[in-house]
């Protein structure tokens, strides 16, 4: 059984990031959840997957997000660029608005400290949706 700390932060194997598809594989242990968890997904230069860290674990279809707990690990781990995502256990994965404010919440955070936030990922045990395909990922007001 794994313990609640290994679970939050947890190192990833060498996976390069090109797609929103290539990050899939280490959010697949979140997708069947019943609750809403929202994770940071670390990079550095070359893109590589650093550390997956969970930040909060939310109620059915809602969590709490701020942008000092999810930039806070990035910054610690001297990232070059974050993916957040975060699972909808309902299975619908049109983003609501909430997942929109906090998208751009985001974006302008990581923009002023200099860690680009590259895409925001909404997924499920059937798929995903991509704010940078879907051509939302807001550009930073900065």
């Amino acid at each position: 059984m794994m313990k609640i700390d290994e679970l939050r932060e947890r190192r990833e194997p060498s996976v390069k990031v090109r797609a929103a598809t290539d990050v899939l594989p280490v959010l697949a242990r979140y997708a069947g959840r019943r609750q809403e968890h929202f994770v940071v997904v670390i990079l550095d230069g070359a893109h590589q997957v650093i550390r997956v860290k969970l930040i909060t674990v939310g109620l059915l279809n809602r969590t709490l997000i701020h942008p000092r707990e999810v930039l806070r690990p990035a910054i610690l781990e001297s990232a070059a660029g974050i993916i957040v995502a975060h699972n909808h256990p309902s299975g619908n994965l049109d983003p609501s608005r909430e997942d929109r404010e906090i998208t751009r919440r985001l974006v302008d955070s990581g923009q002023l400290i200099g860690i680009p936030v590259l895409d925001h990922l909404i997924f499920s045990k059937n798929g995903y949706f991509s704010f940078q395909e879907a051509g939302l990922l807001p550009s930073s007001t900065s």
